[in-house]
């Protein structure tokens, strides 16, 4: 039936010590916009995109800097299956090195996750073709954080540099 829907579960593989950014944009110029934003974001970032081209030739369009990034974005792309989806594995960098930058790309509409926990797609499909209905970043909290969680969380941001002693 023309109504009918089904959904589908995508497990993103992550490369060893990289982060992947999901997210939703409207154009062709897109790959070359976003691997810009990523490229100059961080110095020394490493980078694999790909673009689901929704319509005319309809490829997996994509660029990078890393050879096995860019395999893994390619293949994350193509198994989510969603036009006009993106996916960046990054490397040397972290997210928040990048995300306003792709946040400013003029052809971005969403960005789903910028995560290295693992991650699951859920994807719609109808005979029209395939959209992300959510994603699943991490794992269920267990419980609320205590005043020693606390303690640890404002060390560790302080140990890696993003808050001042």
């Amino acid at each position: 039936m023309p109504g009918d829907v089904s959904f589908h579960v995508v497990d993103v593989k992550l490369p060893e010590g990289s982060n992947v950014i999901i997210g939703q944009s409207h154009f062709i110029k897109s790959v070359e916009d976003i691997a810009e934003a990523i490229a100059t974001s961080a110095p020394g970032i490493k980078f694999g995109l790909a673009f689901n081209e929704a319509s005319g030739d309809r490829l997996i369009r994509f660029d990078g800097n890393d050879e096995e990034l860019v395999k893994a974005a390619i293949e994350t792309a193509r198994e989510i299956g969603a036009g006009h989806v993106f996916v960046a594995y990054i490397r040397d960098a972290w997210p928040i090195n990048v995300l306003t930058e792709l946040k400013h790309v003029q052809e971005v509409v969403n960005i789903y996750c910028a995560t290295a926990n693992p991650v699951q797609v859920v994807v719609a499909e109808t005979a029209q073709g395939r959209g992300i209905v959510a994603v699943i970043d991490g794992f269920t909290p267990v419980g609320v954080e205590g005043e020693e969680d606390k303690k640890r969380r404002a060390e560790f941001l302080r140990k890696i540099g993003y808050k001042r002693a």
